[in-house]
């Protein structure tokens, strides 16, 4: 396996997006959602860039690119139609030390971009290894219609559990037997049929009192 598979924190890092496309829009507006600081360098800037140029996360300096724009940045994404230069920022970047991702180059890349999949804190990561794209958005689009918004009240109403009961007790392993009961014992089918009155039966069984499913909803907002 050549990719060491990780989920990067990008949270008020600095990062680089090389390119004002349609490309260039994708990646900035993930990075954007993952709470990054995002430079976009391109001398054209489209019309999704400039909807959210409004974002004080976002800056646009509509120029060609320079090696000084990799100047204390975390990552960078090279996102432009012009081969020579998306090379040219690769080995720059090998050179500073900078992760790297080239668009549809993934020999120019020392990491890739995974086809996603997210409902709420689920976020599903599907790759190829950079062998099949077209294959890795069929998986994602098969993942979407498989993994509902269910999914998202679940893992919302698992972390407030799980806050509530470190307030009692420090000791994650002492919590994983009561996590695998409600899991086995369909939570999920429950939030999606909506049975909150089963759902609320569970949690007496399995944790006690005080735990309500529509408090629990309210309290990790």
């Amino acid at each position: 396996m050549r990719y060491y598979p990780i989920y990067l924190d990008v949270q008020n890092r600095n990062c680089l997006v090389v390119g004002g496309g349609s490309v260039g829009a994708r990646k900035v507006s993930t990075l954007l959602d993952c709470g990054a600081s995002v430079t976009v360098v391109s001398p054209r800037i489209n019309a999704k860039l400039n909807e959210l140029s409004t974002k004080a996360t976002l800056i646009i300096k509509k120029k060609p690119f320079q090696f000084s724009d990799l100047k204390d940045k975390f990552l960078v994404i090279g996102a432009t139609d012009n081969q020579e230069l998306n090379q040219q920022i690769h080995t720059e970047a090998e050179r500073l030390g900078i992760l790297c991702n080239i668009a549809d180059q993934p020999e120019a890349c020392n990491f890739i971009l995974p086809s996603i999949v997210k409902k709420g804190d689920l976020v599903i990561a599907i790759s190829t290894s950079g062998k099949s794209p077209a294959f890795a958005k069929k998986l994602r689009k098969d993942f979407e219609k498989q993994f509902g918004n269910e999914y998202a009240a679940f893992l919302e109403v698992m972390g407030a559990i799980r806050k509530k009961l470190m307030v009692k007790d420090h000791k994650p392993e002492v919590h994983k037997p009561l996590f695998e009961q409600l899991i086995n014992k369909g939570l999920v089918e429950m939030i999606k049929d909506r049975r909150n009155k089963d759902i609320n039966l569970l949690l007496h069984e399995i944790l006690g009192e005080g735990y309500i499913f529509e408090e629990l909803m309210l309290s990790d907002k």
